[in-house]
């Protein structure tokens, strides 16, 4: 057994002549004849290591047999690489060491993939063999950065007299907007836990304890339709405050998220992040959590197209529709065969009926609708909007809903088409007021936008029951770059204001006892005021590491469609352990 004196991303010119001993796996081999040079990998770095048939012939002859992620243990004697040699790419690079001694602990299989390239094999490949995939230089870091984001999160919140509480994996089965993960219980057989979509009436009984504030780094389960940015298993920051205000939490979620960036990639965030209500984002945006990083703010539009021929979206508006426009420039980079694509895509996934359009071209708009606009009207436009010379108008007539949410998607298609995002850029900021409720045209009811323990604002309770739709919450998100990083609300601590808002959502009396009874039970007893939020931690690791999607962040994640490749779960289990569950499986196919 040879013991490692140092690691891979160690040695340096200050280790020049020293005798040292090397753990890893091979990275790359180059077989000069009597010389054969490998790179030795650790989670630290790579250092080249050099085996010299003159002087170790037994080693050498050893040595030529390895390959690739063979795992090796060698000891050696620094020394200085050639002028011509030096590597200035690699940490080590202005050294390697002479093998003088050599122990294989363990051969590998060819690799189903190139290491040295995750691209070299499609994702699905790689999620295979995960546990290789991990050994990837990008994976690596980003592993690393996942534990210096985790280590920065406890020391903010233990400098602000936080401390971490755990709450049960196993609990009750309770409505927070997304399917349960249940397990169905042995022992109490017909009964089932369910695996905590987050840890909120916990935090809060946490509250009502005495903890006035609480954190922990949770994993939390949901049995959702997903995206890139979301997992069945995922890991939030969660966060419970007493006798506190909306700005109180603000002020702590702006301190958190600055002193990660800082501490993790010294970046300097600002010391307040600009802030939205969520009617102002939505109107300006086309996004309850906006990217800032470039303009391309929606325009009111229905004035103009009440002074034109267009009869479409007269009628829309007749039927108290909406009509807004979205600038780019580059009008020429949009032929009418680019046009009808981002039609269809709007069409597709957004519900848009269509997609309405017009050019500047010396100094007036052609094209599109542009016929039915009079010259004056177009003239109106062009300096309402700030119009310049080839850009290009887009506007989409429909239901609010609609055209917000066309509109919002559309300008970051646009700007992503264009390059017109500084993806050096960091933009923070602040969603404020969101609705207390949505209208779910499904069910025929209210739904709490965020649950139904946010608290409205205290001057919108009067709303609660003429006029819902209109009630502002205290709740809250942090957003960067267009990703929401995390949110919460202002809980409702009084009975009186529960009953009204579980009255709101239909939610009656004994069901509000059944789903909700040991948390109401408990706020008998003296509920302090208080409020929270939690961070999701894996899309906040995901912005630090520049990546994409949050399984790059997961050393062990699930595919899109919820699917562990690696180890091939979920999986069918034998009768006997359905049987001791109570449980049996009907009409499954199990080819």
């Amino acid at each position: 057994m040879i013991k490692r004196t140092h690691n891979c991303g160690e040695l340096r010119q200050k280790n020049i002549n020293n005798n040292v001993s090397l753990c890893g796996w091979i990275a790359k081999r180059r077989d000069l004849g009597g010389l054969i040079f490998i790179d030795l990998r650790d989670r630290y770095g790579k250092t080249q290591v050099v085996f010299n048939e003159d002087t170790h012939p037994d080693i050498f002859k050893t040595a030529k047999k390895l390959g690739l992620e063979d795992v090796i243990g060698i000891t050696g004697l620094v020394n200085a690489r050639p002028k011509e040699a030096v590597n200035p790419k690699m940490l080590t690079g202005e050294v390697d060491i002479s093998v003088t001694e050599l122990v294989v602990f363990n051969e590998s299989d060819t690799p189903p993939f190139d290491i040295g390239n995750r691209n070299s094999a499609m994702e699905e490949h790689r999620l295979t063999y995960r546990y290789l995939e991990l050994r990837t230089d990008e994976l690596q870091r980003n592993m690393i950065l996942r534990h210096k984001a985790g280590q920065a999160t406890r020391e903010f919140l233990n400098k602000q007299d936080f401390i971490e509480i755990e709450t049960p994996i196993l609990m009750k089965s309770t409505p927070e907007g997304a399917r349960d993960f249940l397990v169905p219980s042995r022992i109490h057989k017909g009964r089932f836990y369910a695996l905590p979509q987050s840890p909120q009436t916990y935090k809060q009984l946490l509250m009502v304890a005495g903890f006035d504030k609480y954190f922990q780094i949770v994993k939390c389960f949901r049995d959702e339709d997903f995206r890139a940015d979301r997992q069945p298993e995922f890991t939030q920051i969660d966060i419970e405050m007493s006798f506190i205000e909306q700005n109180d939490i603000i002020k702590i979620g702006t301190g958190l998220t600055r002193y990660v960036f800082e501490s993790v990639l010294d970046v300097k965030l600002p010391e307040t992040f600009p802030s939205f209500t969520y009617q102002e984002a939505m109107e300006k945006y086309g996004s309850d959590k906006p990217d800032t990083r470039f303009g391309m703010e929606l325009h009111e539009f229905a004035q103009y197209v009440e002074q034109s021929d267009f009869n479409a979206f007269k009628s829309v508006l007749e039927i108290g529709g909406r009509v807004k426009a979205v600038v780019c420039p580059n009008a020429d980079h949009f032929s009418r065969k680019v046009i009808d694509e981002l039609t269809v895509w709007i069409k597709t996934y957004h519900g848009a009926k269509g997609l309405a359009w017009m050019k500047s071209v010396n100094g007036s708009l052609d094209g599109g609708i542009s016929k039915f606009f009079p010259d004056e009207v177009k003239s109106q436009i062009i300096n309402d909007l700030d119009v310049s010379e080839n850009d290009i108008i887009f506007i989409i007539g429909d239901t609010q809903k609609v055209v917000l949410n066309s509109l919002g998607a559309l300008r970051l298609e646009l700007a992503n088409l264009e390059n017109l995002i500084d993806t050096n850029a960091w933009a923070p900021l602040w969603v404020v007021d969101f609705p207390l409720v949505e209208w779910n045209d499904d069910k025929n009811r209210w739904d709490a936008m965020h649950h139904p323990f946010t608290s409205p604002h205290l001057e919108d309770i009067k709303l609660m029951e003429t006029d819902p739709a209109n009630v502002r919450s205290l709740g809250y998100d942090v957003v960067v770059n267009g990703y929401e990083l995390g949110g919460g609300s202002i809980r409702i601590h009084s009975k009186d204001l529960q009953k009204k808002a579980f009255d709101l959502l239909g939610v009656s009396e004994s069901e509000a006892q059944e789903k909700f009874g040991f948390l109401m039970d408990a706020f008998k007893y003296g509920a302090p005021p208080h409020g929270g939020m939690a961070f999701g931690f894996d899309r906040l690791v995901m912005l630090l590491a520049g990546s994409s999607q949050i399984r790059d962040v997961i050393a062990f994640p699930k595919t899109t469609s919820a699917m562990s490749l690696m180890d091939n779960s979920p999986s069918f289990v034998d009768d006997q352990q359905l049987y001791e569950l109570g449980l049996e499986i009907k009409k499954i196919d199990k080819s």
